[in-house]
C-alpha cells in the first residue's frame, strides 16, 4: 500500500511538472509571436535585473521590408516610462528602394507607445549620411507616424559642391523633401558642382 501511495504521489508530481513545462513553453511561444509582430515588445519581457543591455539592437520589418534599425554599444530601459537610453547609437532608415539613411550620435532616446515606436531622439555630434550628402547638427528627432526627421537646432548640409546652413531643418522621408528654415546661408564651389554633374548622381530626387 505504501509503495502504491508513493507511486501515485510521484505520478502526481510528474504530471504537475509537465503542466508547468507546457505553460512555460506556451508563454515563450506567445512572447516570440508578439516580438515578431512588434520588436519594441521585446523590451517588456526584460526582467527588472536585466534592464541594462549590452550590444543593443532592434529593427522594424513591415511586409518583409526592413523599415528601420537601431543599434548601440549598450542601453538602459525604463519600463515605467517606456523609454530606452542607448549609448553610441546608429540609426538606419530604409526607403522603399532599400537605400539607407544613417544617423549616428552620442546618445539616443527611444519613446515607445503600446505597439509602436512613437519618437526617437538622437543627441550629440549628429551626422546623417544619405547618398552623397552629410547633415551635421547636435540633435535629430525621428517621428515614425509622420515619416519625418526634424533637426531643431543649427544644421549644415554638405554635398554635391555646396554647403547650406540654417537654424532648423525638416526632412520628409517619403517625398525626400528637405526644408531649411531661418537664417539660411549657403556656400557653393562651382568646380565641385561641375565634377559631380559629370559623375553618376547619387543625390536624392528632390530636397536640394
Amino acid at each position: 500500500m505504501r509503495k502504491t501511495r508513493r507511486r501515485l504521489l510521484l505520478l502526481a508530481v510528474f504530471l504537475s511538472l509537465g503542466g508547468v513545462a507546457y505553460k512555460v513553453v506556451e508563454t515563450i511561444s506567445n512572447a516570440r509571436r508578439e516580438i515578431r509582430k512588434n520588436p519594441i515588445k521585446a523590451l517588456d519581457y526584460l526582467p527588472e535585473s536585466a534592464l541594462h543591455v549590452t550590444e543593443f539592437r532592434r529593427a522594424k520589418v513591415e511586409n518583409g521590408r526592413k523599415v528601420w534599425e537601431i543599434m548601440g554599444e549598450e542601453a538602459d530601459y525604463f519600463k515605467d516610462q517606456r523609454e530606452a537610453v542607448i549609448k553610441r547609437p546608429r540609426f538606419l532608415y530604409y526607403d522603399r528602394n532599400g537605400e539607407a539613411a544613417e544617423t549616428a550620435g552620442e546618445v539616443a532616446r527611444m519613446f515607445m507607445g503600446e505597439k509602436e515606436l512613437e519618437k526617437l531622439r538622437i543627441e550629440g555630434g549628429i551626422q546623417v549620411k544619405y547618398q552623397n550628402y552629410v547633415l551635421k547638427s547636435d540633435e535629430a528627432v525621428y517621428f515614425p507616424a509622420e515619416q519625418r526627421i526634424i533637426l531643431p537646432n543649427r544644421t549644415t548640409v554638405i554635398g554635391g559642391g555646396f554647403e547650406v546652413e540654417g537654424s532648423r531643418m525638416e526632412v520628409e522621408l517619403d517625398t525626400k523633401i528637405i526644408r531649411m528654415l531661418h537664417g539660411v546661408k549657403s556656400k557653393i564651389e562651382p568646380a565641385k558642382m561641375e565634377r559631380n554633374k559629370n559623375e553618376p548622381s547619387g543625390a536624392p530626387a528632390s530636397g536640394e
